[in-house]
């Protein structure tokens, strides 16, 4: 077995590989379609060195130079799909069976042309050039620009010039006139080698980017609550915490916590599956009503949060009103048409320099601790003398 050769039987396990691992991840995937397209296209891939053997070894060496044209192509074009579903920009499936209906008979129209012939190396390179290109193209429009994303935009594109190279260099460094002289030829070597650290770059990549997704759909999972479908406190300390990091943080900001009124009762009385639907409406209004950058979490039991960024404390307590309000007038699933709840309110607000987060969600807290005691159903603001300390807080909380 000479080198190109071994590197074909390499090519070929390392395609089976990727298929595999492929397979495996996009089960774990949001977006399993991807890997599956992925695992597809590596698979097709992989037979374009099993007929390139086939060259080497027995007669039928047009069909089989066919066949290894169009596996490699076909492979691309399903790499492109793949790129499609992950990143969202839809496959032009037109232009794609056009790609393939051009190529495919111009390749057999060139495979009596000697190899080292100019028209024989651009019918052959160009459309994989041209479909490594679409590919690269697929991702840069989709607008993600995270560095595993730069990384296969320039992987894309190397592979790309390095088809279109191939058109100069087949002549310049002629591997031969036929297929079967190709591959006995140091040339074949070269190509093949370099063909191979391009196939395992890509796949590590769109592996990596898989992976890459499903961590970030992990952490984002651990940050949601799953009842209310608003942040749960870890959530909502981490993006207030990036939005309070920012350059300009654009204060003041506002706190409100929220607590429904007499909750257990609802429990007590109607039972925990129609408690749990009242979490699940107030967690919907929040959402609704809330502006696009607040930032709403549950912090556990009947307690919500909203951060209101670049807010003042009037502003805030006016929109407290407003969920107040709402709420009130809310029916529920599970519970009689008559039945109406209310929930009270604590505002406070994080002026620059002054307060930390935490002083701020304890203001607010002790604002809800006086409106609880004063009737219920109500917003408070927070009365500076009133805070209550960190121990105090958590001990309520």
């Amino acid at each position: 077995m000479n080198g190109a050769l071994f590197l074909l039987t390499v090519n070929f396990l390392i395609a089976q590989l990727f298929c595999a691992f492929f397979l495996v991840i996009s089960r774990r995937s949001r977006i399993p379609s991807a890997g599956r397209w992925f695992a597809a296209a590596f698979a097709v891939a992989s037979l374009s060195a099993i007929c390139e053997v086939v060259i080497r070894y027995a007669d039928f060496d047009r069909l089989a130079s066919f066949g290894a044209f169009s596996a490699v192509l076909s492979a691309i074009l399903m790499i492109r799909v793949g790129i499609g579903r992950l990143y969202g920009v839809p496959s032009n499936l037109w232009a794609m069976a056009g790609i393939l209906g051009i190529s495919l008979p111009l390749n057999l129209m060139i495979y009596d042309l000697p190899r080292g012939t100019f028209s024989h190396s651009l019918g052959y390179q160009l459309p994989f050039a041209i479909a490594e290109l679409i590919c690269a193209g697929a991702v840069y429009r989709s607008g993600r620009r995270e560095t595993a994303d730069r990384i296969l935009i320039g992987l894309l594109l190397l592979t790309a010039a390095n088809f279109a190279s191939k058109i100069y260099f087949s002549v310049e460094f002629s591997g031969g006139a036929t297929a079967q002289a190709y591959l006995a030829s140091t040339y074949a070597l070269v190509s093949q080698s370099l063909s191979a650290v391009l196939v395992v770059s890509t796949g590590l990549t769109l592996l990596a980017v898989i992976v890459v997704e499903i961590m970030d759909d992990a952490r984002a999972n651990s940050e949601i609550d799953p009842l209310s479908g608003l942040f749960n406190r870890r959530g909502f300390n981490g993006h207030v915490s990036r939005i309070l990091s920012r350059p300009v943080p654009a204060y003041p900001h506002c706190i409100i916590l929220c607590d429904l009124d007499h909750f257990k009762a609802v429990n007590d009385t109607y039972g925990h599956t129609a408690g749990d639907q009242v979490i699940v409406s107030l967690g919907r209004m929040l959402k609704e009503h809330a502006p696009p950058e607040a930032i709403c979490a549950r912090f556990g039991g009947e307690e919500f949060a909203i951060f209101l960024p670049s807010t003042g404390e009037t502003t805030g307590y006016l929109f407290a009103q407003g969920l107040r309000n709402s709420f009130s007038a809310l029916a529920f699933p599970g519970l009689p048409d008559t039945v109406r709840l209310t929930a009270s309110f604590g505002v406070c607000a994080l002026a620059a320099g002054e307060d930390s987060i935490a002083d701020a969600i304890n203001g607010a807290d002790a604002a809800l601790y006086d409106a609880k005691n004063s009737g219920r159903n109500r917003v408070n603001r927070m009365r500076r003398a009133t805070a209550t300390g960190p121990e105090e807080w958590q001990a309520q909380a």
